[in-house]
């Protein structure tokens, strides 16, 4: 079943390398990536008997691109669609940046249902950008200038904004950084854009507060030199959520389950375990 359809026929691109009896884990990815990015987790979870699932968000990889849709909330109904379709149980549910706000609305609107697990990597939580109340984060300027550059010149907006991906610019190899740049390229310009706004504009402080609630296993994995999300989200979430798990990535920057990728794999094993 490599597509799943949601509403308004929109087809969601599914890779689910499981046989149904392995420990399922639905992989949600950054933006402007798609499954792909969690390459090297598929292959050593799946070798060591877990059954590894990742979608492309709408606007993404190889699903549909609509119009419409570019927001938490649906890409959490998107989620559950794709789960129900492929009648999951008990996941373990893993949000990397962008992909963790999004498995903190789905945990929080749809308390854990089918969720019995989540991992939050480099989280985009529970603010992006700063607020009065909220001084971590990006300031709202530096999105309205990406969302320009993007309109503009969109290609140089994704290997700027790469640049600071990993904890230095040279830190990965140029072939490394080259790969993930095709991906990010086959985002769709308009979700690009829709996803900027909604990383800008989301405050999730309430979902977070809601995801303490349910005492849900929770897990944290952030890389301490994140240029984009920093260590200061994961204080917070690991502060705020009862009992959740902080694994700081010393030698990582926000791409850190690529940086380091041995550490991520062992921790994602031990905690679903």
């Amino acid at each position: 079943m490599p597509f799943v359809n949601v509403d308004n026929g929109v087809s969601i691109y599914v890779e689910d390398t499981g046989n149904g009896r392995d420990k399922p884990v639905l992989f949600v990815h950054g933006w402007p990536l798609s499954h792909k990015m969690f390459e090297y987790q598929f292959t050593e979870l799946h070798k060591n008997g877990y059954r590894c699932i990742g979608i492309d968000l709408r606007g993404y990889g190889r699903s549909d691109k609509p119009w419409t849709g570019y927001d938490y909330d649906v890409f959490a109904d998107d989620i559950r669609q794709v789960m129900a379709a492929l009648n999951l149980r008990g996941v373990t549910l893993v949000g990397f940046s962008m992909g963790g706000a999004i498995v903190m609305h789905y945990i929080a609107k749809y308390f854990s249902e089918l969720v019995s697990k989540a991992v939050f990597i480099g989280a985009a939580a529970p603010c992006f950008t700063r607020r009065p109340d909220y001084p971590y984060g990006l300031e709202k300027s530096v999105c309205d200038d990406l969302i320009a550059k993007c309109k503009q010149d969109r290609p140089k907006m994704v290997s700027d904004f790469g640049k600071i991906f990993f904890r230095s610019e040279d830190s990965q190899s140029q072939e490394m950084a080259k790969w993930l740049f095709s991906i990010n390229m086959e985002a769709s310009a308009h979700a690009t854009v829709k996803c900027l706004e909604e990383l800008r504009d989301a405050d999730l402080r309430k979902d977070m507060q809601l995801v303490n609630q349910r005492n849900l296993p929770v897990a944290v994995f952030h890389g301490t030199h994140d240029k984009i999300c920093p260590f200061d989200f994961a204080k917070v979430m690991n502060e705020e959520i009862k009992g959740s798990k902080l694994v700081p990535f010393t030698e990582s920057g926000h791409g850190l389950n690529i940086e380091e990728k041995e550490k991520t794999n062992e921790e994602l094993m031990k905690f679903i375990d």
